[in-house]
Protein backbone atom coordinates (compact mmCIF):
# COMPACT_ATOMS: atom_id res chain seq x y z
CA UNK A 1 0.00 0.00 0.00
CA UNK A 2 3.12 2.34 0.94
CA UNK A 3 4.10 2.42 -2.73
CA UNK A 4 0.61 2.85 -4.36
CA UNK A 5 0.15 5.88 -1.86
CA UNK A 6 3.80 7.31 -2.43
CA UNK A 7 2.69 7.12 -6.47
CA UNK A 8 -0.02 8.46 -6.35
CA UNK A 9 1.08 11.53 -4.20
CA UNK A 10 4.15 12.04 -6.56
CA UNK A 11 2.74 11.16 -9.86
CA UNK A 12 1.07 14.47 -10.07
CA UNK A 13 4.60 16.58 -9.95
CA UNK A 14 6.65 14.15 -12.03
CA UNK A 15 5.95 11.51 -14.31
CA UNK A 16 9.96 10.38 -14.08
CA UNK A 17 10.13 7.28 -13.23
CA UNK A 18 13.68 6.70 -11.55
CA UNK A 19 12.31 10.19 -9.71
CA UNK A 20 9.31 8.14 -8.45
CA UNK A 21 11.62 4.96 -7.43
CA UNK A 22 13.15 7.41 -4.85
CA UNK A 23 10.33 8.99 -2.91
CA UNK A 24 9.04 5.17 -2.82
CA UNK A 25 12.39 4.32 -1.14
CA UNK A 26 12.05 6.95 0.86
CA UNK A 27 8.53 6.33 1.88
CA UNK A 28 9.86 2.37 2.66
CA UNK A 29 12.87 3.90 4.99
CA UNK A 30 11.52 1.64 7.76
CA UNK A 31 12.04 -1.26 6.14
CA UNK A 32 15.33 -0.78 4.64
CA UNK A 33 16.30 0.39 7.57
CA UNK A 34 15.74 -3.09 9.15
CA UNK A 35 16.96 -4.93 6.09
CA UNK A 36 20.46 -3.30 6.59
CA UNK A 37 20.95 -2.61 10.13
CA UNK A 38 20.31 -5.13 13.66
CA UNK A 39 18.32 -3.69 16.25
CA UNK A 40 20.97 -1.59 18.80
CA UNK A 41 24.32 -2.34 16.79
CA UNK A 42 25.53 0.37 14.41
CA UNK A 43 25.26 0.69 10.83
CA UNK A 44 28.64 0.68 9.24
CA UNK A 45 29.19 2.08 5.86
CA UNK A 46 30.81 3.61 2.88
CA UNK A 47 30.72 7.23 2.69
CA UNK A 48 30.66 9.31 -0.69
CA UNK A 49 32.68 12.29 -0.29
CA UNK A 50 31.73 15.88 -0.87
CA UNK A 51 34.26 16.60 -4.05
CA UNK A 52 32.62 12.73 -5.44
CA UNK A 53 29.08 14.09 -4.49
CA UNK A 54 29.30 17.26 -6.12
CA UNK A 55 31.44 15.78 -9.32
CA UNK A 56 28.63 13.47 -10.02
CA UNK A 57 25.63 15.91 -9.07
CA UNK A 58 27.62 18.58 -11.76
CA UNK A 59 27.28 15.27 -14.24
CA UNK A 60 23.44 14.84 -14.49
CA UNK A 61 22.37 15.93 -18.04
CA UNK A 62 18.50 16.44 -18.21
CA UNK A 63 16.84 15.52 -21.23
CA UNK A 64 13.02 14.74 -23.21
CA UNK A 65 13.27 11.31 -21.43
CA UNK A 66 14.61 11.76 -18.15
CA UNK A 67 17.75 12.78 -16.55
CA UNK A 68 21.16 10.69 -17.03
CA UNK A 69 24.95 10.58 -16.01
CA UNK A 70 26.90 11.86 -18.19
CA UNK A 71 30.64 11.71 -16.37
CA UNK A 72 33.47 11.65 -18.29
CA UNK A 73 34.94 8.02 -18.59
CA UNK A 74 38.33 9.28 -16.32
CA UNK A 75 36.17 10.20 -13.34
CA UNK A 76 34.06 6.99 -13.69
CA UNK A 77 37.02 4.92 -13.54
CA UNK A 78 38.56 6.20 -11.01
CA UNK A 79 35.17 6.56 -8.89
CA UNK A 80 34.98 3.34 -9.24
CA UNK A 81 38.78 2.02 -8.60
CA UNK A 82 38.37 3.40 -4.95
CA UNK A 83 35.13 2.32 -4.11
CA UNK A 84 36.17 -0.91 -5.17
CA UNK A 85 39.29 -0.79 -2.45
CA UNK A 86 37.11 0.61 0.16
CA UNK A 87 34.36 -2.53 -0.50
CA UNK A 88 36.94 -5.09 -0.88
CA UNK A 89 38.55 -3.66 2.40
CA UNK A 90 35.38 -4.20 4.48
CA UNK A 91 35.00 -7.49 2.36
CA UNK A 92 38.01 -8.53 4.17
CA UNK A 93 37.28 -7.77 7.35
CA UNK A 94 33.95 -9.90 7.31
CA UNK A 95 31.91 -6.86 6.70
CA UNK A 96 28.96 -6.37 4.55
CA UNK A 97 29.73 -3.07 2.75
CA UNK A 98 26.78 -0.54 2.13
CA UNK A 99 27.50 2.57 0.31
CA UNK A 100 25.53 5.74 1.99
CA UNK A 101 25.26 8.89 -0.18
CA UNK A 102 22.76 11.98 -0.72
CA UNK A 103 19.10 11.18 -1.98
CA UNK A 104 20.20 13.18 -5.19
CA UNK A 105 23.13 11.21 -6.33
CA UNK A 106 22.32 7.59 -5.14
CA UNK A 107 20.55 6.16 -8.31
CA UNK A 108 23.24 7.64 -10.58
CA UNK A 109 25.95 5.93 -8.01
CA UNK A 110 23.90 2.40 -8.25
CA UNK A 111 23.91 2.56 -11.83
CA UNK A 112 27.80 3.29 -11.88
CA UNK A 113 28.66 0.43 -9.88
CA UNK A 114 25.36 -2.25 -10.75
CA UNK A 115 27.49 -4.23 -13.46
CA UNK A 116 30.38 -5.25 -11.26
CA UNK A 117 29.12 -5.14 -7.80
CA UNK A 118 24.98 -5.54 -8.04
CA UNK A 119 25.49 -6.97 -4.48
CA UNK A 120 26.51 -3.98 -2.42
CA UNK A 121 23.31 -1.77 -1.61
CA UNK A 122 23.65 1.52 -2.47
CA UNK A 123 21.68 4.16 0.08
CA UNK A 124 20.64 7.45 0.35
CA UNK A 125 20.31 8.88 4.05
CA UNK A 126 16.56 9.97 3.51
CA UNK A 127 15.90 6.37 3.17
CA UNK A 128 17.45 5.38 6.55
CA UNK A 129 15.26 5.92 10.06
CA UNK A 130 16.69 9.07 12.28
CA UNK A 131 17.00 6.34 15.11
CA UNK A 132 19.89 4.53 13.47
CA UNK A 133 23.26 5.07 14.55
CA UNK A 134 25.74 5.03 11.56
CA UNK A 135 29.40 4.96 11.50
CA UNK A 136 31.84 5.65 8.38
CA UNK A 137 34.05 2.88 7.86
CA UNK A 138 35.59 4.49 4.86
CA UNK A 139 34.98 7.79 2.26
CA UNK A 140 34.98 7.62 -1.25
CA UNK A 141 36.68 10.73 -2.79
CA UNK A 142 38.16 11.53 -6.52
Amino acid sequence: MTIFETLADYGTYTKDPDILTEYVRQALSRQITQQYSQQGETMRVITVGPSLEKKIAESVQQSEQGSYLAMDPASSQTLFQKLTEQVNRLIQSGQQPIVLTSPTIRMYLRQIIERSMQDIPVLSYSELEPNVEIQSVGVVNL
